[in-house]
């Protein structure tokens, strides 16, 4: 197992001497003996902690934290500065700098351990949701392996469900749980056939039921853990398939017994599979898409939901226009323009929209692309 790593930069030998004598049980210690040198030191090493001592020849603390701050390789390294000032305007110039703390000399060995020790909490706190999400970014793309534009829906539309749960009126950190949880809707897919999950034709009723079962799957593989994130994750895999009426799968729920989430997810999943260009189809303009949504509630969506995902359009499209901007998916921002020059119209009419141009759409891309369009629904 790797040693946490700490550089320390002082030009005082009494000073380093005392941070060895305090640390080196603990820790690998790298030592610089000044500015230059500690930059060239953290570059190299890529320490867990740097402590930089302020007043220093040439590169006092300050220019190396900035400098620090400005590589990438470093920019992420928690820097505390050490100093015998008691200043309140130097210690405000160095957390501005970018120190995230102080160790003031004369040296406490229980003080200087115990932020020490605080700080690498705090990194191996971020490394774990890094690796937290990375993990869920995995599970989110094992069920459409397949799919160029895989990473792109997961997070664009657990963005969408992040926003219509806030809308609904779940806490900030409830909803942004339920971004990661609506990541992984679909992880179950990865145990269904590739000849089924990639089939270049409509699907048989045996084949239509192995797939349905994505869900069960799905829920299974995330039961595993009984972490909230995870119990939440593995009940949207399993009921984003419901349907409003009873008529949806695993399990035919209906109305309010269907979890929130789910039904969140479900709205979230659908508008993004119809506003998004696909081999098999062109994307539906928003319009056409919240028409879709409305005609399907009370039936397919919850209504409520679907009400208030177009109260929230326009933070609907500047989540859509956001993930373009990322993808660069030049064919998606030009279906989002067109959308966003009749947002203002659309949401100030809050009319009727006909079925004509969808019915259209859809006679023109035949049969199999239909189907496909409604596998993203059901």
């Amino acid at each position: 197992m790797r040693q946490t790593t700490i550089l320390i930069v002082d030009d005082e030998p009494s000073t380093l001497q005392l941070f060895r004598q305090m640390l080196k049980d603990d820790y690998q210690l790298k030592f610089a003996r000044n500015g230059v040198d500690g930059l060239a030191a953290a570059q190299r090493f890529r320490p867990d902690l740097i402590l930089l001592d302020v007043d220093m020849p040439d590169l006092d603390g300050y220019t190396v934290c900035r400098k620090l701050k400005e590589i990438p390789a470093t920019q992420s390294i928690p820097v505390i500065f050490v100093t015998a000032s008691n200043d309140e305007s130097s210690e405000s110039k160095g957390f501005q700098s970018g120190a995230v703390d102080y160790i003031h000399k004369p040296l406490s060995p229980t003080v200087t351990r115990h932020r020490i020790s605080t700080h690498l909490s705090l990194v191996n706190a971020r490394e774990l949701e890094k690796s937290q999400e990375a993990a869920i970014y995995m599970l989110g793309t094992a069920g459409h392996f397949s799919d160029n534009d895989t990473g792109v829906h997961i997070w664009r539309m657990a963005d969408y469900a992040q926003a219509l749960a806030k809308a609904a009126g779940w806490s900030q950190a409830d909803a942004g749980q339920l971004r990661l949880a609506a990541a992984m809707h679909d992880t179950g897919k990865i145990g269904i056939p590739d000849t089924i999950m990639g089939a270049p034709r409509v699907l048989t009723p045996t084949e239509r039921k192995i797939m349905e079962n994505h869900t069960v799957i799905g829920a299974a593989i995330l039961s595993k853990s009984d972490t909230p994130l995870f119990t939440l994750a593995a009940e949207v895999a399993r009921s984003h398939h419901e349907r409003w009426d009873g008529t949806g799968y695993p399990d035919g729920l209906a109305k309010n017994a269907i979890p929130e989430s789910a039904r969140i997810v479900a709205i979230a999943d659908v508008f993004d599979a119809l506003t998004t260009k696909r081999p098999y189809k062109q994307a539906w303009i928003v319009d056409e898409a919240i028409a879709k949504l409305k005609n399907d509630s009370g039936t397919h969506f919850d209504a409520r939901l679907v009400a208030l995902f177009e109260q929230n359009l326009e933070r609907i499209l500047t989540i859509k226009k956001q993930w373009s901007i990322k993808s660069v998916d030049l064919e998606n921002r030009s279906t989002l323009g067109q959308a966003e020059s009749r947002v203002v119209a659309h949401s100030a009419s809050n009319g009727r929209f006909g079925k004509s141009s969808e019915q259209k759409r859809q006679a023109e891309q035949g049969s199999y692309h239909t189907q496909k369009i409604a596998a993203a629904q059901v």
